[in-house]
């Protein structure tokens, strides 16, 4: 029988070398732990943590039609774009599933850069292929690009002394290319406001071979600022602390974003987009279940699988995502609920089965790191 052989970003011998924990994720030898994931969480809500995430997924589209392209793609309206703008959205299937969630970069009128989950990257050129009728040039880059997360109250500031760019200036969800050669000497560098944490931060995509020398900039001027590099794990908790969906776990093609709660970016005054017609038949009909948001009221952890009760015991959804909120010191976690349930609005209590055992969790608007 033969294994898939794993791919390791440009950073892996640094994580080695620092001593994390390698695991395989979507492909990948990738770091989970360093010090501890409560350590680096809380990093990164209190100062700064630096994630290796280069094995997320890049595709490159240019050409004369490259926004017409972008724009039946995704369910966000990409015609509102701008040079440096950056937008999230989803792409869905005709029958309203959800694809995959990314980003897409506009760097310039004919040249947009799409940031697509690592699992899914074979995946979604395909279905970007098979949908491109209007002839837009495409272009897996993945592999050739690097991508580090700087995140945390502090990551702005030490951004700013490694760049004479106004970084702490730069608009949330807002991009900057440095002209070629003046960041690390770089020719293809990109930095944004953007993350996938709750707290400020850029993220950084340069060349495979300028990936280690920047991580190590970072590390050296991040130390008099309490910056630690952080593994997948905090990545994963701090992540469900800001209610932020994770593609396989709280969404995928059977799940859509009306549902997920991302109507926010699902344009229907669009003239067309891939999945609109029976989006707006969803709507019109109403969505029959909701991801919400939960805390524990009692000590347990939830996990994915876990049924969601109501207080007769019966099954209204099931945990999607779930862990122990370092924040909070108690369970946390993501699930859809059933709308006839009535339980789906915030400061509704449910019943999550964890194990045989039926513990009390009140339904919380995220983020939520920062209720009280």
């Amino acid at each position: 029988m033969s294994q898939t052989v794993l791919q390791r970003t440009p950073l892996y011998d640094i994580h080695k070398a620092l001593g994390a924990k390698i695991v395989p994720f979507a492909g990948f030898e990738m770091p989970v732990v360093y010090k501890g994931i409560i350590e680096e969480h809380m990093a990164v809500r209190g100062a700064a943590g630096l994630f290796d995430v280069s094995h997320m997924g890049e595709v490159r589209v240019s050409g004369p039609q490259a926004l017409a392209f972008v724009q039946n793609l995704v369910s966000n309206d990409a015609v509102k774009l701008y040079d440096g703008r950056v937008m999230y959205a989803v792409m869905c299937n005709p029958e309203g599933g959800i694809v995959d969630d990314l980003l897409v970069y506009r760097l310039g009128s004919a040249d947009f850069l799409l940031v697509i989950n690592a699992s899914n990257i074979e995946k979604d050129f395909h279905w970007m292929q098979a949908n491109n009728a209007m002839g837009a040039v495409l272009e897996n880059v993945s592999d050739q690009m690097a991508l580090m997360a700087l995140q945390g109250p502090k990551a702005l500031e030490i951004v700013s002394r490694l760049t004479s760019i106004s970084i702490q200036t730069l608009p949330y969800y807002h991009a900057i290319r440095p002209e070629p050669g003046t960041f690390f000497g770089c020719t293809q560098a990109l930095i944004s406001h953007t993350g996938y944490t709750g707290e400020s931060g850029v993220e950084i995509y340069c060349e495979n071979e300028k990936a280690a020398e920047i991580w190590e900039a970072l590390m050296h001027v991040g130390a008099a600022y309490g910056l630690e590099p952080c593994g997948l794990g905090a990545r994963d908790t701090l992540r469900m602390e800001a209610g932020y969906c994770l593609y396989g776990n709280d969404i995928d093609h059977t799940t859509n974003p009306l549902e997920a709660g991302l109507g926010w970016v699902t344009k229907m005054q669009k003239d067309d987009f891939i999945g609109k017609q029976t989006l707006e038949s969803i709507k019109q009909k109403g969505v029959e279940r909701k991801l919400v948001a939960f805390v524990l009221e009692e000590r347990g952890i939830p996990r994915a699988g876990y049924p969601l009760l109501d207080a007769n015991g019966q099954t209204i959804g099931e945990v999607t995502s779930g862990t122990q909120s370092p924040v909070l010191s108690k369970g946390i976690g993501m699930g859809y609920v059933t709308v006839a349930s009535g339980l789906a609005a915030p400061e509704s209590v449910i019943w999550i089965d964890v194990r045989g055992r039926k513990l009390a969790a009140r339904v919380k608007k995220a983020p939520l790191h920062k209720i009280s």
